[in-house]
Order: C-alpha cells, then structure tokens, then sequence
C-alpha cells in the first residue's frame, strides 16, 4: 500500500474533508476519504499532529463518567472528560482546563499520560493523548451552550452494571472494563 496524492475537498470550520489517493496491494489506484481537525499542505503531515486528550479521572476509588449528548450518534452517551489541546498549552494545562470546564473538578495529580493514539483510524487521522488523574472538587458546569453534559462518580460494581446495555464511547468503554478489573 503506497499513498501517492492527496486534495482537501472541503474545509469546515472544525474538520477538514480530504480525498487521499493511494495505490493499493494489487497496484492499482484507489480513492479514500477522511476527515481532518488538521490542515495540511504536504502529504507527509498526514496524521502527526495530536490534537486532544481523553481523562480517566478517579476520586475516592470511583471512576468519572459523563453522560452527554453527542450530536453524530443523536443520542446520549457515557464518555470520558475529553477535549482539544488548544495552541501553546500543555498536555497537562488542557487536561486540568477540560476537566474544569467539563466538570467544575480539579486535578490533584496526573498520575501518567499515554502516548497519541489515534481515535477511529477508518475515517480520520485524529491522535490524542490519554491521560490518568486523581481529581477532587464539586461537580459545576462550566461547558458552553453547545454541550450538554452530566459527570458522576461510580463504584465498579456500578460500572459493571452500566456495561451491560448503555452506550459508551469505546474509548470510555475499554476504560470502564478496566476499571471493573483493577
């Protein structure tokens, strides 16, 4: 597999379409599409630029879960605190300003950052950063207009039981498993 071209077809104001061409094992062209939070002028920037962070956030034994409107799936979901590394800011000053815009929480201590993972490689080329915190504080919401979100802490038997039939990114659903296991 060799990626010979790529041309943005469509710039929106958050994401970017592109349409990549590539040669495939059998030696013949082919089309594919994506979707980009990133803007690219040479093909080999494709795919290096982290972009946010994801936060498994425990207090008390108990792990952060938030409830939240997701506008491509038109339903809520559980998920993890997450956002956008906004420019010039640190790994660690977008996970304590996500947290508290999410939550109204505070970090008490990052405990281990991951390395970038790419978030659903099918369709972006969208890395980010995961992130382990111990957190403390009152839940308080600081989101925008735009967001709709509930954060609560839960025992793993709790968790246990919400893995059975509610839906979850799959980020926060591998997280949760996990800490049903610890």
């Amino acid at each position: 597999m060799e990626l010979i071209g790529f041309e943005k077809v469509k710039e929106g104001k958050y994401l970017n379409n592109y349409e990549l061409t590539y040669r495939n094992k059998a030696g013949k062209e082919k089309k594919f599409e994506i979707v980009s939070r990133n803007s690219y002028s040479d093909i080999t920037e494709l795919g290096g630029k982290p972009s946010g962070v994801s936060i498994i956030a425990t207090m008390n034994g108990k792990m952060l879960l938030l409830q939240e409107f997701r506008m491509g799936v038109n339903r809520t979901i559980y998920n993890l605190c997450a956002g956008m590394i906004d420019e010039g800011e640190t790994i660690e000053e977008c996970v304590r300003r996500e947290l508290y815009e999410e939550t109204g929480l505070q970090v008490k201590e990052i405990t281990h950052i991951l390395p970038p993972s790419y978030a659903a490689v099918a369709i972006t080329d969208v890395t980010t950063y995961i992130a382990f915190a111990e957190v403390e504080g009152e839940f308080s919401d600081h989101s925008s207009d735009n967001e709709e979100i509930k954060g609560k802490f839960y025992t793993k038997e709790e968790v246990r039981e919400l893995l059975k039939d509610q839906p979850f990114s799959s980020r926060a659903q591998l997280a949760a498993y996990y800490f049903t296991l610890m």
